[in-house]
C-alpha cells in the first residue's frame, strides 16, 4: 500500500481529515482534531504511526520486526506504533481502521455533537 493509497483510505472514513502539521514531510489524518494516522513521508519506506489498544500494541511489537514503538513526548500517547514496510495491504487497512475506531471511542459526547455523530 502506497501512501496514495493510505490517504485515499483513510479520507474514505467518515469525518476524517488530512492536514500537514509541522511540514511537508508528514501525513496526518484527523478526526475531530485527533489523530488517528500519521505518516512520516521523509522515511524510506515511509513510516505509518497508528494508534492501538495498550495490550494489543505489546503484541504486535513481539509479533512483527516491522513494528516498533512509538517514541512520544507525552505518556498518552505510548499504545501508538510505527509500521514500517509492510507486505499484507489487509492488515495495514484493518490497523489503520482500529486506530480510526479507537479515536471515534474516545470522543466526548460534545466531540460527538461537534460531528453530528
Amino acid at each position: 500500500m502506497n501512501i496514495e493509497e493510505v490517504r485515499t483510505y483513510c479520507l474514505s472514513k467518515p469525518y476524517a481529515t488530512e492536514d500537514f502539521p509541522f511540514d511537508e514531510t508528514v501525513l496526518v489524518f484527523r478526526v475531530a482534531g485527533k489523530i488517528f494516522v500519521l505518516c512520516a513521508l521523509d522515511a524510506i519506506p515511509p513510516r505509518i504511526n497508528v494508534k492501538c489498544d495498550p495490550q494489543k500494541a505489546i503484541e504486535l511489537r513481539e509479533l512483527y520486526n516491522y513494528v516498533v514503538p512509538g517514541f512520544h513526548m507525552s505518556k498518552k500517547h505510548w499504545n501508538t506504533i510505527f509500521i514500517e514496510s509492510v507486505n499484507n495491504e489487509q492488515q495495514l487497512r484493518t490497523w489503520i481502521d482500529e486506530s480510526y475506531e479507537l479515536v471515534i471511542k474516545g470522543l466526548t459526547k460534545k466531540e460527538q455533537k461537534q460531528l453530528n455523530m
